[in-house]
């Protein structure tokens, strides 16, 4: 009976500790890990621990900032589900907008584009801006594939030999080392096309459709995307003292954050907000656009291919300006802190309830780690 009550305690133990790490999987920051195991008395090396901490989901939430865990509970809002919910939504309608048809090679290659993978900030901040000013997601949904169809769109372009050269992108070789260059431009302008043609799907009165494909188009030409690039291709081989850090925030206010900010608002637009609703959106989104790029930048520096799933470092081969280059590497980690707290700021005003995904979408950006 000795033996039986000691393996019958061993199992209840290790049943507890499988419990308590699946409750709080992708919660728990590496401070509260060691909290937990100097609570449980569980020697790190350990053969329990070992076999413990080497599953993998384990490893996944152990990894997470403390920053992030703490805003997550705090609000009490789960952003992975919520976040995979969208993105499914997101690519199933993709899919069925991109059909494998006539011109056959087009389409592939388009399809191999968009439906690579991704975060799909985007769309999601497109869907979320939709329901915080309260439309339904259904009415977001031509728009959110609009707006990643032009993001998908732009990395075809900038991947380019003639742009930024790369040979990675999301984890798998660019489209035009797969298909080609000229199938790879020519399926970049279909994207454009069609995103426009998919927006026009939306269920909105013709008023606010004009006024969202007048948003998405700005962000797009010269008023967005494209002065980005233009200006970003002229700073390669500057230095510091060359061009500043309003420079530097013109081609990423442009280059980054444009779509971003139209992702945002044609969701107010479509959602049916009022004037001041889409200002504040529109504020929100252009911190975050920024954030992205900032932490972009950052990860650039730090993390290698692999991690990144394309070209690390390929920036500081490039000479380009980044905020690292301008600012360091620990500023620009405070000015990460900075237009997160900024971003939140803009969404005073709205639904408590409304907002979470937004908040926790602000976080998400400023905490990944690819």
């Amino acid at each position: 009976m000795e033996f039986q009550t000691i393996f019958l305690y061993l199992l209840l133990f290790i049943l507890s500790i499988h419990f308590v790490f699946a409750t709080l999987k992708q919660r728990l920051s590496p401070a509260n890990t060691r909290r937990l195991i100097r609570l449980l008395h569980i020697p790190i090396k350990s053969p329990i621990a070992t076999a413990v901490f080497s599953r993998q989901d384990v490893r996944e939430f152990l990894s997470s900032s403390i920053q992030r865990e703490n805003n997550e509970v705090g609000s009490g809002f789960e952003f992975n589900p919520y976040m995979i919910s969208k993105a499914e939504s997101i690519n199933r309608a993709l899919d069925e907008a991109i059909p494998l048809i006539e011109p056959l090679k087009i389409h592939e290659a388009m399809r191999y584009a968009v439906l690579a993978g991704g975060k799909r900030v985007r769309p999601i901040l497109c869907l979320a801006a939709c329901e915080l000013v309260g439309g339904e997601e259904r009415l977001a949904v031509p728009a959110a594939c609009a707006v990643e169809m032009i993001h998908t769109m732009s990395l075809i372009k900038d991947d380019l030999p003639c742009m930024d050269n790369d040979d990675l992108r999301r984890g798998k070789p660019t489209t035009h080392k797969v298909f080609g260059e000229s199938v790879a431009i020519l399926s970049g302008g279909a994207l454009l096309a069609l995103a426009f043609e998919h927006l026009t799907e939306a269920d909105v009165s013709s008023e606010r459709m004009v006024r969202a494909v007048r948003e998405l188009a700005r962000s797009v030409g010269t008023k967005g995307l494209v002065a980005g690039q233009a200006m970003d291709l002229s700073s390669e081989g500057l230095g510091q003292n060359d061009v500043g850090l309003k420079q530097l925030e013109f081609i990423h206010v442009h280059k980054t954050a444009s779509l971003l900010e139209a992702s945002a608002v044609i969701g107010a637009i479509i959602g049916g907000g009022s004037e001041e609703e889409i200002e504040k959106v529109r504020n929100f989104a252009r911190c975050i656009g920024l954030l992205f790029q900032v932490v972009d930048d950052i990860l650039d520096e730090t993390k290698s291919s692999e991690e990144l799933g394309k070209t690390a470092g390929k920036d500081q081969i490039a000479g380009k300006l980044t905020y690292p280059k301008v600012m360091g590497v620990e500023k620009s980690k405070e000015f990460v802190i900075k237009l997160k707290r900024d971003a939140k700021e803009h969404l005073k005003g709205f639904d408590s309830d409304k907002v979470k995904p937004l908040i926790a979408l602000a976080e998400f950006i400023a905490n990944r780690n690819n």
